[in-house]
């Protein structure tokens, strides 16, 4: 099925038995492929502004709904948002566009995705540009980003489980976690999406407090009544995320939080013991307190298991795609063009180079 979604982009919706995806589409069908995977809690329209540029460049550019939003399949057990089933949804929606070698983007758990995929699936994958969070050949669960807290700003005794406490208490209180989150969803998209501040840097997160507040909104258990930044999300876009979590809600979304174990155990069955041969770019945001790479060890698993790895930083905090619009999508521009000719490009490389 294939609608105009504004602008010049396309909506289209692909099914197979397993999963239907909607995506949005952008400039030729004959161009070389980019992947654009979302994250926590966005849609496929937070690239906009990138879709957009690289579709008028000659870029065949795809943004998913990636499952348990938008338009996309919403299973309802929680298991089925294990990384494996993901990325499963993106082999196929890869094949149905042609199975031509892509690079992948990925921002939050989209980058966990485009990381995986590149891993797991290295035919598929030119390289991967991993925005805000890094990738880890082990999976990104509690079990791996614990031991790589930075305790001078998050003492064990203080934070046992660092910037990542939002993380557990997902797994603790799932329940009371979605319903804060479903109890004024306009507010709570509004609250999450914020700009960052360079007088963060070096300070305990929010995030890092929510247990011994009882929740992400402390006592009041919903989001406090909050306008959107018009200058992340167009404020048309920002409606239809809205409109698509009025309609759905948190708990699919967060249920990507539940699946370490499932996550962990597919990540070792990656060749190579998941190392990434393929170019890769992290998009590093210098303002970003839970996933920064610089100054402490976080990044320390992906520069060992990357061997082509380039990092760039962002004068800008976790959302990168809407926050960094312009310098996020001229860095992807400049790390393609220092690494592929227009004729490699257009060609087939089977060896996902």
């Amino acid at each position: 099925m294939t609608t105009a979604f504004q602008s010049n982009l396309v909506s289209r919706t692909f099914c197979t038995p397993r999963h239907t995806t909607h995506y949005l589409e952008s400039g030729p069908a004959t161009g070389p492929l980019m992947m654009f995977l979302h994250g926590w809690p966005e849609l496929s329209l937070i690239w906009r502004a990138q879709i957009e540029v690289f579709g008028a460049e000659g870029w065949h550019c795809v943004a998913p709904d990636m499952r348990g939003y938008g338009g996309s399949s919403i299973p309802a057990a929680s298991d089925a948002y294990a990384n494996e089933h993901v990325v499963a949804d993106m082999t196929e929606l890869h094949d149905h566009l042609g199975g031509e070698p892509a690079i992948w983007i990925g921002h939050d758990w989209g980058s966990v995705v485009a990381g995986s995929l590149t891993a797991h699936e290295p035919g598929r994958s030119r390289g991967a540009v991993l925005v805000s969070v890094p990738y880890f050949p082990d999976a990104n669960a509690l079990a791996t980003l614990i031991p790589l807290v930075d305790r001078s700003i998050y003492p064990a005794d203080q934070y046992p489980d660092g910037q990542w406490d939002y993380y557990r208490y997902y797994t603790t209180h799932f329940n009371s976690a979605v319903a804060d989150l479903d109890a004024d969803k306009a507010s709570s998209l509004a609250s999450i999406f914020r700009a960052g501040n360079a007088a963060s840097v070096g300070k305990p997160a929010p995030n890092a407090m929510v247990t011994r507040q009882g929740g992400r909104f402390g006592a009041a258990h919903r989001a406090p009544p909050t306008k959107p930044d018009p200058a992340l999300w167009p404020p048309a876009d920002f409606d239809v995320l809205v409109r698509s979590f009025e309609a759905h809600g948190f708990r699919s979304p967060c249920a990507w939080y539940l699946n370490d174990e499932a996550n962990i155990a597919y990540a070792r069955k990656a060749p190579n013991g998941g190392r990434i041969s393929q170019p890769v770019l992290f998009v590093n945001g210098a303002f970003d307190q839970m996933n920064t790479i610089t100054g402490n060890h976080l990044g320390d698993p992906m520069r060992a298991a990357c061997t082509d790895l380039t990092v760039i930083n962002l004068a800008g905090a976790h959302w990168l795609p809407v926050e960094c619009k312009l310098e996020l999508t001229q860095a992807i521009r400049a790390w393609v063009r220092l690494r592929w000719t227009d004729a490699a490009l257009s060609k087939r490389s089977d060896d996902g180079e």
